[in-house]
């Protein structure tokens, strides 16, 4: 018998948890109201409120107007010569500043519509998912080409729908981030313009002078960083981002 001693620790030690397992906690819980609509326990709704959290960088990225301002920012410093100036933080930080900034109309509609009316318990959590997406819905189609639209409807074999607004996610967001894309670059080369005009004068000049061995990208850095200050570069740049969106 006192040889089965050491077996008491281990029984004191687990006997909560045999305790809880016989009372048999489910899952999850699943409740039907007299609309006949679902609704998942308070503890589902975390677990997918926690796998949704992981997909926040991508939807902040992919479905907002980050994606336009930070591929500008980089063409930009690309423009100027800057390799490291303004630093990866920075620029990071004054798209994401920028990009709440452009989307406030919009996260201000998605409280209004789906969490105010969630928290007061008059949505289901399906319901304020839908509601929550109308206004990301209209925001990424008032920024996204027809012809992208087309081509991811093609594409998938999409059957022609009868409004824009009954375009699905699916579609809806891979176009929106090709047209972002491509007015990206758009913008981007009319801001390389000005300062490939720098550099080809002052190699024309170096070349002129004979100073082969001198760089003209050294030369020219100055002049494009003067000229970018001197036209209050970032307040035109910002602001023609900003007002490049249609809400």
């Amino acid at each position: 018998m006192a040889r089965y001693l050491w077996l008491l620790p281990l029984l004191l030690f687990f006997l909560p948890s045999l305790v809880y397992a016989e009372t048999g906690i489910s899952a999850f819980t699943l409740s039907v109201d007299e609309n006949g609509d679902a609704e998942y326990s308070v503890t589902i709704q975390i677990l997918a409120l926690m796998t949704l959290l992981t997909f926040l960088p991508a939807m902040l990225m992919m479905m907002t107007s980050f994606t336009r301002i930070i591929i500008v920012f980089a063409i930009l410093r690309q423009a100027l010569g800057l390799q490291q100036t303004p630093s990866n933080q920075v620029m990071v930080g004054l798209a994401l500043f920028l990009t709440f900034f452009i989307m406030a109309p919009v996260f201000d509609r998605i409280n209004e519509v789906a969490v105010q009316p969630y928290m007061a318990e008059e949505l289901t959590s399906m319901e304020a998912l839908e509601a929550a997406s109308r206004p990301f819905h209209k925001f990424m189609l008032g920024n996204t080409r027809e012809s992208d639209l087309d081509m991811f409807m093609r594409i998938s074999d999409t059957p022609r729908v009868e409004s824009p607004e009954d375009v699905p996610m699916r579609i809806l967001v891979p176009a929106f981030v090709i047209s972002e894309l491509k007015t990206a670059f758009q913008i981007g080369f009319m801001l390389f313009i000005p300062f490939l005009v720098i550099d080809l004068v002052v190699a024309s000049v170096l070349m002129a002078m004979g100073m082969m061995m001198l760089s003209p990208v050294i030369v020219s850095l100055p002049f494009k960083i003067m000229l970018f200050v001197l036209a209050d570069g970032w307040a035109m740049v910002v602001g023609t981002l900003a007002a490049s969106f249609g809400v």
